[in-house]
């Protein structure tokens, strides 16, 4: 089985083609605002190099959110395109869950996105990877009330968050990451959705 894994939730792009539980080609680079610009590229580039089609690929993994609002539509976009027209199942998983499973540590994992004004988008797994506290726009003052009845974790982030110490810089596992979701349940494309979060700042405008 191909599979493609594409991430676009931050100014990052992750994407990578796994066969049969081996790797064949990534990419993980920054682009920031030229992101939009450059994914399909350079996700394009990732069949060149393995010479494969897109028809050729199985399945498709697209990370749903949370993250940037714009990252997150673009990798959606391009894997509903890719899904829709060639007939590919796809599915989704959380940004948090890619971060929880990327980690080199055996010990209680806390993915954490910096949301700004002391938000955070979080999650905290247990050392077998179960959900401790559910992916969610959180508080960073509530996060450490459950960060204090831990004894050991490790902070996966690519964010500063100079106020903790255990941090673990993320790089995504990809292989790992697929692996560990390539059974998991296709749904249509047409219900791939961002999963935010949170409100935009529009939809929050609104209420305000």
């Amino acid at each position: 089985m191909r599979i493609l894994y594409v991430d676009t939730s931050s100014s990052y792009l992750y994407a990578g083609i796994v066969e049969d539980d081996n790797l064949l080609c990534e990419v993980k680079k920054e682009f920031g605002t030229s992101l939009s610009e450059e994914a399909l590229p350079e996700i394009v580039s990732l069949f060149t190099k393995t010479n494969l089609n897109a028809k050729d690929i199985d399945k498709i993994i697209v990370v749903n959110g949370p993250g940037s609002f714009t990252g997150i539509r673009i990798g959606i976009t391009i894997a509903k395109v890719y899904a829709w027209s060639l007939n590919i199942p796809i599915t989704t998983i959380s940004s948090l869950e890619a971060m929880m499973l990327s980690s080199k540590e055996n010990k209680v994992k806390v993915p954490m996105i910096d949301a700004r004004r002391r938000y955070v988008f979080g999650a905290i797994y247990d050392e077998n990877n179960n959900v401790v506290l559910k992916p969610q726009h959180i508080k960073m003052d509530d996060i450490n009330v459950e960060l204090e009845k831990l004894s050991d974790y490790t902070i996966i982030t690519k964010d500063e968050l100079e106020e903790y110490e255990h941090k673990e810089e993320y790089n995504p596992d990809i292989l790992k990451i697929v692996t560990y979701f390539k059974d998991k349940e296709p749904i249509n494309p047409h219900g791939v959705n961002p999963d935010y979060l949170k409100l935009t700042e529009a939809e929050e405008s609104k209420l305000n």
